[in-house]
């Protein structure tokens, strides 16, 4: 499928975004992928028709070498002020938008702090109350990462073997070495924006997320994979999928096949998809706002 890489200064830094097929005569879906490897998999969702009814862009919230955007060093609010930025270049008041697991949680941030410009939202996988166990299911994996490896291949070897492993197959880690660079003595590190990822989870784990879901009042619709996250733990079990979209006052819920991660490809993409599209062509439009959401976030 067709797309333009396109590059813009706002709020100082370079940002680059993708739009895909530019059909400017759709509708705007505005796609805000996560800050892990997912954000390949999650742009890759548009190749499966999402840009035959919507003009697709997807802004690119980690930087990887494209822009100065310092991914694992930004927060809720830096982010949602370039989004608005990028929205302003382009000329859109108004823009469907969705995001998988941080980008659906800054979905939700920029429905409660700029309501006038987004019509309805997609969380894809990102929960009213996170997992407080994320950091440290992470914590094993990301200092494996922030060490000098002897060789970088040894550890994407490690993974691929690990007994409960079901993402890290050949384009997976294709993609993860897009974030390492080579010494001149052969050791690997991983780039600084990895370094990152711990302190912003933290920072979103310890947000007020159930005054913010209560406070979308757009239409949303939140989509969870069925099965366990293959860490060993689910992200977002699917009882806490339901009791967070509980508090969307327009919210619906959508169970597709995959985890948190393997859900972005394989049959849960087609399900995503299909579920994304229906969702976005029905007339439902925002309910009135009690802008409480602000001052717990102030």
């Amino acid at each position: 499928m067709p797309y333009k890489d396109h590059f813009i200064t706002t709020n100082r830094i370079n940002l680059h975004y993708i739009e895909y097929e530019c059909r400017k005569n759709k509708p705007t879906l505005l796609l805000l992928h996560g800050l892990t490897a997912n954000a390949h998999a999650f742009d890759g969702l548009v190749y499966n028709g999402l840009a035959d009814h919507f003009r697709v862009i997807s802004p690119d919230l980690r930087g990887r070498g494209h822009s100065d955007k310092p991914a694992f060093q930004y927060g809720l609010k830096h982010h949602a002020r370039d989004i608005i930025g990028l929205l302003d270049h382009l000329g859109l008041e108004k823009v469907f938008i969705g995001g998988h697991s941080f980008g659906g949680l800054l979905s939700v941030y920029l429905a409660n702090f700029y309501p006038d410009r987004i019509e309805k939202v997609i969380i894809l996988d990102a929960a009213a109350e996170m997992n407080p166990k994320v950091p440290l299911m992470l914590m094993p994996v990301l200092k494996r990462l922030d060490r000098t490896y002897p060789s970088f291949e040894q550890y994407l070897d490690y993974a691929k073997k690990a007994p409960q492993n079901s993402f890290w197959d050949e384009v997976m880690t294709t993609y993860y070495r897009a974030d390492v660079r080579t010494l001149p003595d052969g050791r690997v590190q991983p780039y600084p924006n990895l370094t990152k990822m711990i302190k912003v989870s933290i920072g979103v784990a310890n947000q007020p997320w159930r005054v913010l879901f209560s406070e979308v009042r757009q239409p949303s619709l939140l989509i969870n994979g069925a099965d366990i996250y293959n860490l060993g733990e689910p992200i977002l079990p699917d009882f806490k999928a339901r009791e967070s979209v509980a508090l969307l006052p327009q919210g619906s819920y959508l169970r597709v096949d995959g985890n948190h991660q393997t859900m972005l490809y394989g049959p849960g993409a087609g399900q995503i998809v299909a579920g994304i599209t229906a969702f976005l062509q029905d007339k439902r439009e925002a309910a009135p706002r009690k802008n409480t959401a602000r001052a717990a976030f102030a």
